[in-house]
């Protein structure tokens, strides 16, 4: 199984962006975090991050019959991004939507998710496992 990993604006920041609600790990560390579980699973991973939406779109259909799956944390893009949305819709690949922290309990419009539309399912609030729940998600289902 091959499923791709996109991480949208700021992941690669984590680390040095609030870290009293992301933490003090790198986007490195949540590289490797993501790896030793697609290992793990014996699943193939591939890792793309982006702060253009644009490139997320353009990522997202370059997974058309090369990847089985999608992980995507869209960041700020959740909450605005009907591009996204529509690519995902385009390349009906099955995608599961993380989330770092839970956005459930933070501002007024991190409540809206475009993503959430599409995605098979949603992982918030559980920081790096919640890659790890997606990727096993996938895998047995």
């Amino acid at each position: 199984m091959k499923i791709k990993v996109i991480n949208g604006p700021n992941i690669n920041m984590i680390g040095i962006r609030e870290p009293q609600i992301y933490g003090n790990k790198t986007y490195k560390d949540l590289v490797e975090f993501i790896q030793k579980t697609a290992d793990d699973l014996g699943v193939t991973v591939d890792f793309f991050q982006s702060n253009s939406e644009g490139d997320i779109v353009t990522e997202i259909q370059s997974c058309y019959q090369t990847f089985d799956a999608i992980v995507i944390n869209p960041a700020a893009y959740t909450h605005t991004s009907v591009a996204i949305l529509d690519a995902l819709k385009s390349v009906n690949i099955p995608t599961v939507e993380v989330h770092l922290s839970d956005v459930t309990t933070r501002e007024d419009f991190r409540q809206i998710s475009f993503v959430r539309l599409y995605a098979e399912k949603t992982i918030m609030g559980l920081g790096f496992e919640g890659y790890a729940k997606a990727l096993e998600y996938l895998v047995n289902k």
